[in-house]
Protein backbone atom coordinates (compact mmCIF):
# COMPACT_ATOMS: atom_id res chain seq x y z
CA UNK A 1 0.00 0.00 0.00
CA UNK A 2 1.34 3.68 -0.86
CA UNK A 3 2.59 5.45 2.09
CA UNK A 4 1.75 8.87 0.99
CA UNK A 5 -1.34 9.55 -1.20
CA UNK A 6 -1.87 11.62 -4.35
CA UNK A 7 -2.42 14.42 -2.53
CA UNK A 8 0.09 14.86 -0.88
CA UNK A 9 2.71 14.02 -3.58
CA UNK A 10 1.46 16.87 -5.70
CA UNK A 11 1.56 19.32 -2.56
CA UNK A 12 4.95 18.01 -1.84
CA UNK A 13 5.66 18.58 -5.58
CA UNK A 14 4.64 22.59 -5.47
CA UNK A 15 6.46 22.73 -2.86
CA UNK A 16 9.63 21.37 -3.58
CA UNK A 17 9.13 23.71 -7.27
CA UNK A 18 9.23 26.92 -4.85
CA UNK A 19 12.13 26.25 -3.55
CA UNK A 20 14.06 25.60 -6.72
CA UNK A 21 13.12 28.83 -7.83
CA UNK A 22 13.88 30.20 -4.71
CA UNK A 23 10.73 31.22 -3.47
CA UNK A 24 10.06 29.36 -0.29
CA UNK A 25 10.30 30.72 3.03
CA UNK A 26 9.97 29.24 6.27
CA UNK A 27 7.08 29.66 8.83
CA UNK A 28 8.47 30.94 11.63
CA UNK A 29 11.19 33.30 10.78
CA UNK A 30 10.49 33.81 7.19
CA UNK A 31 13.75 33.42 5.84
CA UNK A 32 14.89 31.70 2.67
CA UNK A 33 14.62 27.91 3.07
CA UNK A 34 17.96 26.66 1.43
CA UNK A 35 18.20 22.75 2.63
CA UNK A 36 16.42 20.48 0.34
CA UNK A 37 14.82 18.16 3.68
CA UNK A 38 13.60 21.29 5.05
CA UNK A 39 11.36 22.04 1.73
CA UNK A 40 10.24 18.06 1.97
CA UNK A 41 9.23 18.32 5.61
CA UNK A 42 7.40 22.39 4.77
CA UNK A 43 5.62 20.09 2.15
CA UNK A 44 4.10 16.76 4.00
CA UNK A 45 3.45 19.85 6.42
CA UNK A 46 1.16 21.33 4.32
CA UNK A 47 0.44 18.15 3.31
CA UNK A 48 -1.30 17.13 6.84
CA UNK A 49 -2.70 20.69 7.33
CA UNK A 50 -4.76 19.62 4.12
CA UNK A 51 -6.19 16.27 5.23
CA UNK A 52 -4.09 14.35 2.56
CA UNK A 53 -3.03 11.08 3.68
CA UNK A 54 0.61 11.09 5.15
CA UNK A 55 2.08 9.17 7.51
CA UNK A 56 2.58 11.13 11.46
CA UNK A 57 6.09 12.28 11.80
CA UNK A 58 8.07 10.41 14.27
CA UNK A 59 8.13 11.51 18.09
CA UNK A 60 11.17 13.06 19.52
CA UNK A 61 12.23 11.17 22.36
Amino acid sequence: MAKYGKKAQETVHEVMDKFKKGELKSGGSGKKVTDRKQAVAIGLSEAREKGAKVPEPPKKK
